[in-house]
């Protein structure tokens, strides 16, 4: 009996370790990405002659660097102005696939650049 215990505890373990393994990387990407969205928007805000077209090839770079297929239309770009300053808000749209031994799901996110204005 003890030793029953031991190895669900042991393949328990096992599973858990398994799983964080399929699920960190995803979300580390994602927080990384969530920094690049900001270095983008707050760049490319301060440049007048950049078109919203541009802004969001410049996250479609960002993404392929991190191992993100992003298509264009997932990617949302405003500009905010008012006379004197510029700012650019991004956010993207994308989801993950996991799949875990039996199982399969999809990991959604959002990530942005933060604050939509001054």
């Amino acid at each position: 009996m003890g030793t029953l215990k031991l190895l669900v505890g042991f393949l328990a373990i096992v599973g858990v370790a398994v799983a964080g393994f399929q699920i960190a990387p995803p979300l580390l990407t994602n927080y990384s990405f969530q920094d690049d969205l900001q270095n983008v928007a707050m760049m490319d805000g301060g440049n007048q002659g950049k078109t919203e077209e541009d802004v969001r090839n410049d996250v479609l770079r960002r993404a392929k660097d991190r191992g993100l297929a992003l298509d264009p239309k997932q990617i949302s770009v405003q500009n905010i102005s008012t006379p004197g300053l510029r700012a650019v808000y991004v956010a993207v749209d994308y989801t993950v696939p996991v799949n875990l031994p039996g199982y399969s799901f999809d990991m959604h996110f959002t990530p942005n650049s933060g604050n939509k204005g001054f």
